[in-house]
């Protein structure tokens, strides 16, 4: 091996002392950051997506033995604009973390006195029902996944309704039929709605592998997709055109225009802003009657008002049609293949 003269040694002394100094004294400031600090860090805080689309699908078809299609579905904003001003916030929480969720945001708004909850009732549940001591919102366990559909611009914060209209959208739908060996029957078509998206909730629990009781026996996971949305159809219509679809009405040749769908009127009101609500979870489960495994859909609630102001049978209108205080409510299902 060649041996470098002592000259070169000596020089490349200070040099080496000087690069093995610089590991101590760049770790010197370093120490573990708490939760709280580490909150300040981006992406530990969670994730922001401002959002905006439009979705066109020519068909969706589900085929068994015969065939079920979408036929011509068109989301978007209003009048067939884009869908925008959406922001999505998506959170893995902490144990007890508290994250924004329902309408936390009108609690927060009171909170600082910019809505005031002594003139809307509303607005003095949110607040009641949204502190939780440590911030508005909800209280959430260790690796819960959270998603909360919110706006980027809610407009004048001391004004209810920009807030309660901040995101609007368009649902279109030409035909829903089914075909098989007969033929094709359309089920429904020209289906438009239009309207407003409230806050909505996506929320996986973290539940491992525990397992909970349902009222009527069936045994669901403990980590489950939890589902809470608000919404207004302010105009809407639609031509029913089979029957024995739906209960309410047993028959078919039915057209409805300028549906409205809301929760303005009757008893159930408190906490809605107006707007017609609906909550479900879902996990695997297993049916206590069957004993057969498949997709649980439990702790359903819809609550809503429904208006109808122009309703035909034919080509003839019979009038209008109403429904206050609608509610499903104590619904279950377990869906699985056969």
């Amino acid at each position: 091996m060649t041996q470098l003269p002592v000259q070169s040694k000596q020089r490349m002394l200070p040099a080496l002392v000087f690069a093995l100094s610089l590991p101590s004294a760049a770790m010197a400031e370093f120490k573990p950051m708490d939760d709280g600090a580490m909150s300040s860090v981006t992406g530990q805080a969670g994730v922001t997506i401002e959002l905006e689309t439009k979705v066109n699908m020519d068909r969706l078809t589900w085929t068994d033995e015969g065939s079920l299609n979408v036929n011509g579905l068109r989301l978007s904003g209003h009048n067939d604009t884009t869908m925008d001003n959406m922001k999505l916030t998506v959170d893995i929480a902490g144990q007890n973390e508290v994250l924004e969720h329902g309408f936390s945001e009108i609690a927060r708004r009171a909170d600082a006195g910019l809505l005031d909850p002594g003139s809307n009732a509303d607005i003095a549940d949110a607040l009641a029902t949204y502190d939780t001591g440590a911030g508005f919102g909800k209280q959430f366990n260790s690796g819960d996944l959270v998603i909360h559909l919110g706006a980027t611009d809610y407009g004048d914060p001391t004004n209810l309704t920009d807030y309660l209209q901040a995101v609007d959208f368009e649902l279109a739908v030409d035909s829903l039929t089914t075909s098989g060996t007969e033929g094709t029957t359309s089920l429904f078509s020209n289906v438009l709605l239009q309207g407003y998206v409230g806050p909505t909730d996506l929320v996986i629990r973290n539940g491992g592998t525990s397992t909970r009781t349902l009222a009527n026996g069936n045994t669901v996971s403990g980590s489950e997709l939890q589902l809470d949305t608000h919404f207004e159809i302010t105009d809407g219509s639609l031509n029913w055109d089979a029957a024995d679809l739906i209960l309410i009405f047993n028959f078919a040749a039915v057209g409805i225009e300028g549906l409205q769908i809301h929760n303005r009127r009757g008893n159930d009101t408190l906490g809605h802003f107006g707007m017609a609500s609906a909550t479900a979870k879902l996990s695997k489960g297993t049916s206590a009657a069957s004993g057969k495994e498949g997709l649980s859909v439990h702790d359903v609630e819809f609550r809503a008002d429904i208006d109808m102001p122009v309703f035909r049978i034919g080509q003839a209108s019979i009038g209008s049609v109403q429904f206050t205080d609608f509610a499903i409510t104590d619904t279950t299902m377990m869906v699985y293949g056969h």
